[in-house]
């Protein structure tokens, strides 16, 4: 089925679409991502890949791949450049409780629910991030979530067989990525008007 291999070479190319300026902008000191939660997606992200490879997601779980390996790296380019050390009691709750759940999977013989867990994880994983967007819209990339949630879409349009455990993953994350541009977009907004009613 070659249409399967090229909806998924274009969600690589999204991947890499996604990843490269992101990448930048923290080079540039423009977006400033939260440690907590890219060590976290790193860490699931390359978990879900595995247990995807398993489930005979075939080439449907090679932009996963290719996502958990970028991830990792903006995970130690967060702690290299320290670029969000804003760290609150919540994240570190959150922090916490990711990875006192990542040791639980190891022992799920059953694939399915070690996709649901780390899906989980990976969407606690957001909280940090949440909570720093809602406060600081202009820290993170609208292009970034938009790209992503185009990448999931393609995802799963090139997965090669389709369950709960090769499904979950990929959609969860689109929704997320939904909300995470609707947040921004809204507290943008909402910044701007408060400025504007300043200088009025």
């Amino acid at each position: 089925m070659y249409y399967k291999e090229t909806f998924s070479m274009i969600a690589i190319v999204l991947t890499l679409t996604a990843f490269i300026p992101y990448i930048r902008d923290i080079l540039n000191g423009d977006v400033k991502p939260h440690i907590f939660s890219w060590i976290i997606w790193g860490i699931t992200t390359l978990l879900i890949f595995l247990a995807q490879i398993e489930s005979h997601s075939g080439v449907g779980a090679w932009p996963i791949g290719v996502s958990a390996s970028m991830t990792i790296f903006i995970a130690y380019l967060a702690f290299l450049k320290r670029t969000d050390v804003t760290i609150t009691r919540t994240d570190w709750w959150f922090f916490i409780a990711a990875l006192l759940s990542l040791p639980i999977w190891y022992f799920t013989t059953d694939s399915l629910w070690a996709v649901v867990l780390l899906t989980t994880i990976d969407a606690i994983g957001f909280g940090p991030t949440v909570r720093k967007a809602y406060s600081f819209p202009y820290s993170e990339s609208l292009l970034f979530f938009t790209l992503f949630m185009l990448r999931n879409v393609l995802v799963i349009l090139a997965l090669e067989h389709y369950s709960v455990t090769t499904l979950l993953f990929p959609a969860v994350m689109g929704l997320i990525c939904i909300m995470m541009i609707s947040l921004i977009m809204m507290r943008r907004r909402s910044l701007t008007l408060f400025a504007n009613s300043l200088e009025n």
